[in-house]
């Protein structure tokens, strides 16, 4: 966020968080999840236009300020919900219910909450709505995978195939952090051309970011999509769907009202990097979703948690 200061550390399944707060403690609480190679920073344009609410971004394991697992299991998508259900109990200890919003990886983990809150205990009732934004479930995409193959429609999947090569890419040895970690500079300036990015969202960090977040991909693409889909959910969704995305096709979502039982799905002329690239228009949607699932009204500020940036 603009204006760091210490973040708030969060233990969580082998690994430290940090957690940054702001805005207005007595409003609704917003968490918002970074994808990848990104950290908590890809919000810095999105979080002052939310200034009347309680905002919570965290950096996911590995990434920004929070510290990596000791091995590749770390970052399977179980312990990733155990990462929210920490930050959760730290920064609303009376249970209240919080809105998430997710980009990229921030809502592939985000959607395995969604999924299970209505049959998990330490999850239900906390989850008030979910913003997704350019991060489908695993477990879907690999349905849909599935689905357009026996389907035979083999341009749509061979579209959304060329549009995730980087996946498999990811699963040679080694290779991915080497280049990611030499040369981080012409890493960042060809994503921010080929992303028609003026500026970039990455910070210093973005070599650790980057080379730890390949192992999102090796621990979690292959074994997810070959998971049956979840249980359908209750859980109020706003399916936002930057059209100029280079990396999902708007064709992946369109079997998820199967999944989502409360839908909205939003089209918008914009490229992947959208929190970063539209934060105005993503506010704005952020904004009306949560105003139509109000949570209950919060009659006293959050506990103290000490080093939140208020």
């Amino acid at each position: 966020m603009a204006g760091d200061s210490a973040p708030l550390s969060v233990p969580s399944a082998g690994v430290t968080l940090a957690v940054r707060r702001s805005g207005t403690p007595t409003g609704p609480t917003i968490v918002l999840l970074h994808g990848f190679p990104d950290n908590h920073h890809v919000w810095d344009k999105v979080v002052p236009l939310l200034d009347d609410f309680d905002v919570v971004a965290y950096d996911v394991r590995g990434a920004g300020g929070s510290t990596a697992p000791a091995g590749r299991d770390g970052y399977r998508i179980e312990r990733l919900v155990d990462d929210l259900v920490a930050v959760l109990d730290a920064v609303r200890p009376d249970g209240g219910a919080v809105h998430l919003v997710g980009h990229d990886w921030g809502s592939v983990q985000l959607w395995a909450a969604v999924f299970a809150a209505g049959s998990v205990p330490r999850l239900r009732g906390r989850i008030a709505s979910f913003v997704s934004i350019s991060g489908p479930d695993l477990r879907l995409y690999g349905a849909f995978l599935r689905e357009t193959f026996a389907e035979r429609r083999f341009g749509v999947l061979l579209g959304q195939l060329a549009k995730s090569w980087y996946i498999a890419a990811f699963q040679v040895p080694a290779v991915p952090e080497l280049v990611i970690r030499r040369a981080t500079g012409r890493v960042r300036r060809l994503l921010a051309r080929s992303q028609h990015l003026e500026d970039a969202p990455w910070s210093g960090s973005l070599a650790r970011d980057g080379a730890n977040g390949v192992d999102l991909y090796r621990a979690n693409a292959f074994r997810a999509v070959r998971t049956p889909a979840p249980p359908p959910t209750d859980v109020p969704v706003l399916l936002v769907v930057p059209l100029r995305d280079r990396f999902l096709s708007p064709a992946l979502y369109d079997n998820l009202p199967r999944s989502v039982r409360d839908l909205q799905r939003r089209e918008v002329d914009a490229g992947h990097w959208m929190p970063w690239s539209e934060p105005e228009l993503l506010a704005a949607l952020v904004r009306e979703h949560v105003g139509a699932h109000p949570t209950p009204e919060r009659l006293t500020p959050p506990a103290d948690t000490g080093g939140s940036d208020r």
